[in-house]
């Protein structure tokens, strides 16, 4: 089964499309594509399907939606005899269990890219960083499960993911500016921070790569900004870091070191 998360949902067993397009069945088929290969739990589908409100039905109408999604898988494993739908979303003890082979979710793949261009990162391969990352971003289609009705363990998924996403961009763009790439991430680092404009790792890269590119005042408008916003909407200051990327900036002295702008 070839699966994407990262944007609209799909999944296919042997090219057929078996996403349902009821809501709730779809809610456990996300469910269990984002623990392929792990079982979830009959309470912990429940409480993604009805929340706090567990109809005494429930037991009965997660077992017709599992039945649904097997007569999906079925009718698409049609032309694959040896292979039964029950092989494939699995009845364990206490749960469920959907079998994919590796490398046909796009979860899992983003995942493994990002841990493998964090690791270049902080062994200062910052091309192969770049590379890696690049490929990892590419994968999203959109916000994750963007069409699927998100219970409260959906939406805590999502959340998580879209937090990585985040993370996994500030890499790239960290290694991108240890390999000189200013002048490029400028547009990049502008929409960035208009669309998060009290993000101050973003704000950080900005500076650093107007700084080196195109003059310092735009790097100081950008730091002006970024206070401004957050005094007005927190009550605080720029962090250490900003405040000493600042003064290096208005001062000509030497600016902070890249990876304090790059990766954790």
């Amino acid at each position: 089964m070839d699966i994407t998360l990262l944007g609209p949902l799909t999944a296919y067993e042997d090219g057929v499309p078996v996403v349902p397009s009821a809501a709730k069945p779809r809610q456990i088929l996300a469910m269990l594509a984002l623990h392929a290969d792990h079982v979830v739990t009959v309470p912990a589908l429940m409480a993604e399907i009805w929340g706090e409100r567990i109809p005494r039905s429930a037991s009965t109408t997660l077992q017709t939606y599992i039945l649904q999604l097997r007569r999906k898988i079925g009718a698409a494993l049609a032309g694959n005899p040896g292979v039964d739908a029950k092989d494939v979303l699995v009845t364990r003890f206490g749960g469920y269990l959907l079998r994919v082979r590796p490398g046909r979710i796009d979860v899992q793949e983003f995942e493994q890219l990002v841990a493998a261009g964090r690791a270049a990162f902080h062994a200062t391969d910052h091309c192969t960083a770049s590379r890696l990352l690049s490929r990892a971003l590419a994968l999203w289609q959109g916000p994750a499960l963007v069409d699927v009705r998100a219970g409260s363990v959906l939406e805590l998924e999502a959340l998580r993911l879209e937090e990585s996403r985040m993370a996994a961009l500030e890499c790239r763009i960290g290694a991108d500016l240890y390999l000189g790439r200013h002048a490029e991430l400028v547009p990049e680092l502008l929409v960035l921070t208009a669309r998060h404009p009290m993000h101050e790792r973003f704000c950080a890269q900005l500076m650093l790569a107007l700084h080196r590119s195109s003059g310092s005042w735009r790097a100081l408008e950008a730091y002006q900004r970024l206070r401004g916003t957050l005094v007005t909407e927190l009550g605080l200051e720029p962090s250490p870091f900003l405040q000493q990327l600042h003064q290096a900036v208005l001062s000509g002295g030497t600016v902070p070191d890249l990876a304090a702008a790059g990766a954790d």
